[in-house]
């Protein structure tokens, strides 16, 4: 279990870091024009690169933490935010009738409830 859980919050780290990467460093405009980025045209700059700076935060809270021994208990926790995001992701490509995107979204906010659960419950990092 405690590697199955290493292994999902590896991967959804590795989203988070390439969706930060991407909307923190690329202009607004590139991203518009990107498959599935329509969206950061009607938006501002600044909450995209928000966003952006958000998901660099949850590479590091899902692994970082646990890995170094600094406070491992934000890993659950960023797992639990990163669900949110992924409410918020699914609700905005939904109501652009991106079927394919909320899909996907809804198999990374699996991925963190299943972080969420593991690391709050039976595989904690605290017993």
């Amino acid at each position: 279990m405690n590697l199955a859980l290493w292994i999902a919050a590896g991967l959804l780290a590795a989203v988070a870091l390439t969706g930060g990467v991407t909307k923190t460093f690329v202009p607004r405009e590139k991203l518009a024009a990107a498959y599935g980025g329509g969206w950061t045209g009607e938006v501002g700059t600044a909450f995209v690169k928000t966003l952006g700076i958000l998901e660099l935060l949850a590479a590091a809270g899902l692994v970082l933490t646990a890995a170094l021994d600094i406070a491992p208990v934000l890993v659950p926790v960023t797992a639990v935010c990163w669900v949110l995001l992924m409410v918020g992701a699914m609700i905005t490509h939904g109501r652009r009738g991106e079927s394919a995107f909320v899909v996907l979204n809804l198999a990374y906010l699996a991925l963190a409830v299943f972080i969420a659960w593991g690391r709050f419950g039976p595989e904690s990092f605290t017993g």
